[in-house]
C-alpha cells in the first residue's frame, strides 16, 4: 500500500484520556490539560476523561489501571512528573507497565525541545508506549512541552499508532 492510501485509511475519531500529575492544581488552572483537551477536540477526537492526580506512584498506577480497564480510551496523555526531582515518579511508575515502548518518542521529543529551549532540554524526560493496546504518552508539565509533543508528535501519528495496535 502506498503512503497516501495508508494515511487515508487511518482512524480519525479517537478516545483520549488526560491525566495531569499535580498535587496543587485544579481543573480551573490546569492550563496544560485544558489546552490538550481543546486541541484534541479540534483534531476530531473525544476527550473521555480529564483527571488530576497527585505525583504518587500508587495513584498513577491505580488511575491508569482504572482508565484502561473501565474507560478504554485509545490514548492516555499523562502530563507531569517527568522531571528529575525525587518527587517526579511518572516514568519510573509507567515504563515498567509498558507491553511495548515507543523508544524513539523520547529522543525525538528531546531534539525538538532542544531546538526550542537549548540545553535545558536535558532536564525533562518524555516517553511513550502501549499498555494492553492503549497508547500512553508521558510528557512534561509545561504548556510549551504539551504543545510541542501534541502538535508535532502525538496528534499527527495517533491514528497511525492505533491502526497498528489494533492489527
Amino acid at each position: 500500500m502506498n503512503a497516501h492510501l495508508h494515511r487515508t485509511s487511518l482512524p480519525g475519531h479517537l478516545k483520549i484520556a488526560i491525566l495531569s500529575i499535580s498535587a496543587a492544581r485544579t481543573f480551573d488552572n490546569d492550563k496544560n490539560g485544558l489546552w490538550i483537551k481543546k486541541q484534541g477536540k479540534k483534531e476530531g477526537h473525544e476527550v473521555v476523561l480529564h483527571q488530576l492526580i497527585p505525583n504518587d506512584a500508587h495513584a498513577i498506577t491505580e488511575a491508569l489501571e482504572h482508565i484502561i480497564e473501565r474507560i478504554s480510551p485509545h490514548a492516555v496523555i499523562i502530563i507531569g512528573g517527568t522531571g528529575i526531582s525525587p518527587r517526579d515518579v511518572t516514568l519510573e511508575t509507567v515504563q515498567p507497565l509498558f507491553d511495548k515502548e515507543l523508544t524513539s518518542f523520547g529522543p525525538i521529543f528531546a531534539q525538538l525541545n532542544f531546538e526550542q529551549i537549548d540545553s535545558a532540554a536535558i532536564l525533562s524526560r518524555a516517553t511513550a508506549g502501549f499498555i494492553k493496546g492503549t497508547v500512553i504518552f508521558c510528557i512534561p508539565d509545561t504548556l510549551n512541552a504539551c504543545k510541542l509533543a501534541c502538535s508535532n508528535l502525538i496528534f499527527p501519528e495517533l491514528g497511525h499508532l492505533i491502526k497498528h495496535a489494533k492489527e
